[in-house]
């Protein structure tokens, strides 16, 4: 939704709410905003209205959840939607190219089953396990709301400093689903990934526990 269209739903929620003879609070208006801030306004206008004319929910005023189930469905919907696209993904892309989804969910459930090329190369017996494994992981990254997550799922490929070296530019990746979505799913991502490693000398790590045992002496 576009900062322009602000006020727009302000009105559109406090019309419908009117409609069930209900007052809106700035409560209601923020928690509003917020959960509609990823759909246009045409969009939510349509649901409100879809909402409304529902012979059993319409009966009563419309809450956020209603309207976002309607938007988005439900966690477990956008997880077998989710599976949907990575799967024919799988198919027409391959391991050996990079791949940006419009969707960062999928980059983080993908990496918490092995990554891009260990998903493509799994076995047909064992897809449905990985389907599984995958909307578990995409449910429990959807209901978190913000987290980590590779700007881009690597390839089988030579790395960038390879095609570097040999004066070639780097391969984009290929953009799944929505484009201009996907591209704000890479601006949004890192290139570590969701779980940052580190490590530490053996030696720092013995005069660190030394310390400690000092303190706690």
């Amino acid at each position: 939704m576009q900062p322009h269209e602000k006020e727009q739903l302000i009105s559109m929620v406090t019309d419908a709410l009117g409609y069930y003879r209900q007052d809106v609070s700035q409560f209601t208006l923020h928690v509003w905003l917020q959960a509609c801030q990823p759909f246009t306004i045409e969009q939510v206008s349509k649901a409100l209205t879809a909402h409304v004319t529902d012979p059993d929910r319409g009966q009563f005023a419309p809450k956020v959840a209603d309207i976002v189930r309607i938007l988005a469905g439900t966690h477990t919907d956008r997880a077998a939607l989710a599976w949907g696209k990575t799967l024919e993904a799988m198919a027409r892309v391959g391991a050996y190219t990079d791949v940006c989804f419009d969707d960062p969910a999928i980059h983080a459930a993908i990496e918490d089953c092995g990554g891009w090329v260990k998903v493509c190369r799994t076995e047909t017996a064992e897809l449905s396990y990985l389907q599984h494994r995958f909307c578990q992981s995409h449910k429990a990254y959807t209901g978190r709301g913000t987290f980590e997550y590779q700007r881009q799922l690597k390839g089988d490929r030579s790395s960038d400093e390879v095609y570097l070296e040999k004066g070639l530019p780097v391969p984009n990746p290929a953009l799944i689903g929505d484009a201009d979505r996907a591209k704000l799913v890479y601006q949004g991502g890192n290139a570590s990934g969701k779980t940052a490693i580190t490590y530490a000398p053996l030696d720092s790590l013995m005069r660190l526990a030394a310390d400690r045992q000092g303190v706690t002496a």
